[in-house]
């Protein structure tokens, strides 16, 4: 993302997965570690998403380290997709590993949302999960994770009005019953083209009033 990104590698459960990790910005106050997962690895996902990067970035200039890493099977981490299962334990190892103690956001897009909603779900009763951040969320085709109410405060949810990957009808299907808000973007497509520099700003705003 810039000059500053430190290459990582840990080991997981399928072997070595690869990591990037920007730390905060300067002269902003240190909140904690964002993770970020990406969307899904058999339809080119990688941890160099565009839409990845943005929310990096956005985690970045809101005092956060922001880490990216890539699942199984994809540039440089070891093993074979698995559906979602082994992809959750993959974000729970990097979590784990690159961000064992303190204040702890999680986040993801598309695939990676869904996936962040399974880690979420299995950390929320021990770890001090500050913000949850879910983009594209694949609802559609993925059974994505209820969240605690005590999390919705916490929580931003950010969907393309014409995504045709995942219609924001499956999003509000899911949201619906949790009575968990989801904030549209007008026109948007999955990739949000054109519309980055919009979805920081929505992050931001979310990360700082919060």
């Amino acid at each position: 993302m810039n000059s500053q990104t430190e290459k990582i590698q840990i080991q997981g459960a399928a072997g070595a997965i690869a990591a990037l990790r920007d730390a905060a910005a300067d002269g902003v106050p240190a909140r904690g570690v964002a993770v970020i997962a990406h969307p899904h690895p058999l339809f080119g996902g990688t941890m160099d998403n565009k839409v990845v990067q943005t929310l990096a970035r956005a985690f970045v200039a809101c005092g956060w380290a922001a880490v990216r890493f890539n699942f199984r099977g994809v540039g440089g981490t070891e093993g074979v997709h698995d559906e979602g299962r082994g992809e959750r334990d993959d974000m729970l190892q990097v979590i784990e590993q690159l961000a064992p103690e303190g204040p702890l956001a999680i986040a993801g897009f598309s695939f990676g949302a869904f996936v962040a909603s399974r880690a979420a779900e299995q950390l929320w009763a021990r770890r001090d999960i500050r913000q949850l951040v879910l983009v594209g969320t694949a609802a559609a085709r993925f059974s994505v994770a209820t969240l605690p109410a005590e999390a919705h405060e916490r929580t931003l949810v950010v969907h393309g009005e014409q995504d045709d990957t995942v219609p924001l009808a499956a999003v509000l299907d899911w949201a619906r019953p949790q009575s968990l808000p989801v904030t549209v973007v007008p026109g948007g497509g999955h990739f949000f083209h054109g519309q980055l520099p919009l979805l920081k700003g929505l992050v931001v705003r979310h990360l700082r009033a919060g």
